[in-house]
């Protein structure tokens, strides 16, 4: 038994010194009646602002500023959670369609066979996904046929946005993107539940592998790293009691993903570039309710997307965030007509 917690702590040591604390951990709640809540974290080492847009449908919008763009009529409205009001981190759609982006280091989306395809920003890519498809696999479906090249702004000082995303839809089929020099790599399963950040979605899995073996109600990795936040998304997403319920399926979704966040204002001696967890969100893939739930804020929010004006023609619609530190429960009447966002090309 001494040799076997020596093993372990030599493997913990070894996994502390490659991940750094770089950012974000989704997980799945698969409850009662087709219930469904995906919640994420996200986990920056500076501020990064985000308001709330909702999108209609039918309006028309490109990929980049260039002459080779994509283009697209929205086929679906969208709630969207848009960082430094730049760029679109994660979003639902109304057919209950969740896309989260995470950071992911070591990604490449381009290569010399993707250069001369239409140009997408990373600002706007959730955006069309979300606009076009109803489920996950009419995603995948997309991205296998790659007709499109990734370019994106920085951010923070000169960071590149390197990220992967997980998808999920109304009936729990999942997919993590992955780019890896410029090729993609889709894994597609059954309500997937946890995702983080490095390393890619294979070894992760292998990590996770190694811990269900220890079993996680003997022990479970406790760090703030990638690998064990990964680790314990996923074994207490899948050991958590069920309900119909979206209020208390909420707000076991919420505790889960505040087991696997970051303290805020988290520092050690000497690392100077730690994440903590800025906001968390929740999104109800039955019930089309988007929650938000700032770090700084005594309460949670939410906006109900069935009672948005999706019509083509109605207006884009936005909430401050930083005007939210009294809200809580549904805010979707503070909502206001807003002009689009201005992707950070």
């Amino acid at each position: 038994m001494k040799r076997f917690f020596l093993a372990v702590a030599a493997v913990l040591t070894t996994m502390a010194g490659i991940y750094q604390a770089d950012a974000c951990t989704r997980v799945l709640y698969v409850g009662d009646s087709a219930l469904r809540i995906v919640g994420r974290s996200l986990d920056w080492r500076t501020p990064i602002p985000t308001n709330l847009y909702v999108y209609p449908r039918g309006m028309k919008k490109v990929g980049n500023l260039s002459s080779n763009s994509v283009t697209w009529t929205s086929k679906y409205g969208a709630v969207y959670a848009v960082g430094y009001d730049g760029g679109v981190t994660e979003g639902m759609n109304e057919k209950g369609l969740v896309i989260n982006g995470l950071f992911c280091k070591g990604t490449k989306y381009t290569n010399v066979y993707t250069e001369g395809r239409p140009a997408m920003s990373l600002s706007v890519f959730v955006a069309w996904l979300l606009d076009m498809n109803a489920t996950t696999d009419d995603v995948v479906a997309v991205l296998k046929q790659h007709n499109f090249n990734i370019s994106g702004a920085t951010f923070d000082g000169g960071t590149v946005s390197a990220l992967h995303w997980g998808i999920t839809d109304a009936t729990g089929k999942s997919a993590i993107l992955e780019f890896d020099n410029g090729e993609i790599n889709v894994y597609e399963g059954q309500d997937i539940a946890a995702l983080t950040n490095d390393p890619a979605w294979p070894k992760m899995n292998a990590i996770n592998d190694y811990w269900k073996s220890i079993g996680g109600q003997n022990m479970l990795p406790g760090t703030v790293k990638s690998p064990d936040r990964f680790v314990r998304a996923n074994y207490f997403a899948q050991h958590v009691k069920k309900t119909a319920d979206s209020s208390l399926g909420a707000a076991i979704c919420r505790s889960i993903v505040m087991n696997c966040s970051v303290p805020f204002q988290y520092a050690v001696e000497g690392e100077p570039n730690l994440s903590s967890t800025q906001w968390r969100s929740l999104a109800n893939l039955r019930d089309r309710t988007y929650y938000f739930d700032i770090v700084t804020n005594p309460g949670m929010f939410y906006i109900d997307l069935k009672k948005c004006d999706l019509r083509p023609g109605a207006p884009v619609l936005k909430l401050d965030t930083s005007k939210s530190d009294n809200f809580v429960g549904d805010v979707t009447a503070k909502l206001t007509p807003s002009a689009p966002f201005t992707p950070m090309y």
